[in-house]
């Protein structure tokens, strides 16, 4: 009997121990997969693609809509820039496209992302797709190439700090602001107040910075004459053509230029991943 249950206790370490072998394998096997799964699916990326859509954020939380909603139509430089650094420290990535579709949004947004890919040690290029402005064209202008369709619109170099002040609305709708606050310009630029015109000039100083570094970046970046991009920083965009002629972009085209261009730099055919 005693003999019967020792083969009954050695039956059962022998099923615990190839259920760990077993477990064992199909974490390897899991593993493994999970990394190769691009050669397993003939899907051999070797072209990251990030896209830039919409409102230009430094970072993503945060950002809502009219009705306080979390607003889908935007993007973070953080997301970018990470997304971009990760594509360089890939070897199986070897290069870099930046689909730009943006009015624009944060210059440090738009600065971030154009030293990301200045930095990039594999070749970058940029396609504006519907539109490529204000600080989305600055995020752009950090790539080596860029390319835009006719029909894109182009640069908008300027920036702005406008908004929407209510104080004849509220005192139509009976509504009486109060204003308690310390320090003298703690509460410029507050909507349900009068801007005074020395909070104006304060703001302007600052507005006068961002448009001169502005103009410094895309000139540094596209390697143009600063005098040259101060004559096109009035605000104003421009269409593919135009903005070729001025330099602002290096070529029209669409994707599939995009994808002729990267096989010469890489010298491989092109798998866009995004």
């Amino acid at each position: 009997m005693k003999t019967f249950e020792k083969i009954i206790e050695v039956i059962k370490n022998k099923k615990v121990y190839f259920a760990l072998i077993g477990v064992i394998i199909l974490i390897v096997v899991s593993f493994w997969f999970s990394q190769n799964r691009n050669i397993l699916v003939g899907n051999n990326c070797n072209v990251q693609g990030v896209k830039l859509y919409g409102q230009l954020l430094t970072y993503r939380n945060g950002a809502s809509d009219s009705t306080g909603q979390l607003s889908k139509d935007v993007s973070s430089a953080e997301e970018i820039t990470t997304a971009i650094e990760k594509a360089n420290n890939d070897s199986s990535i070897k290069a870099i496209l930046l689909e730009v579709d943006s009015s624009g949004g944060s210059p440090l947004g738009g600065w971030e992302i154009a030293e990301a890919l200045k930095h990039s040690k594999k070749p970058t290029v940029a396609l504006i797709r519907e539109r490529g402005n204000s600080a989305g064209y600055l995020a752009a202008s950090g790539a080596k190439y860029i390319i835009a369709s006719a029909n894109s619109d182009v640069g908008s170099i300027g920036v702005t700090m406008s908004y929407l002040g209510n104080v004849d609305k509220n005192t139509t709708d009976g509504l009486t602001f109060y204003e308690l606050s310390e320090g003298k310009f703690k509460d410029a630029g507050n909507p349900d107040k009068v801007l005074t015109q020395e909070e104006g000039d304060l703001f302007m100083r600052d507005v006068k910075v961002l448009y001169n570094n502005f103009i410094k970046y895309v000139s540094e970046n596209r390697q143009l004459d600063i005098v040259k991009v101060t004559e096109l920083a009035d605000g104003s965009s421009m269409l593919g053509q135009m903005a070729k002629d001025n330099g602002l972009i290096d070529q029209l085209g669409g994707i599939y230029d995009v994808k002729d261009y990267l096989q010469k730099q890489i010298k491989k055919s092109v798998n866009i991943c995004w």
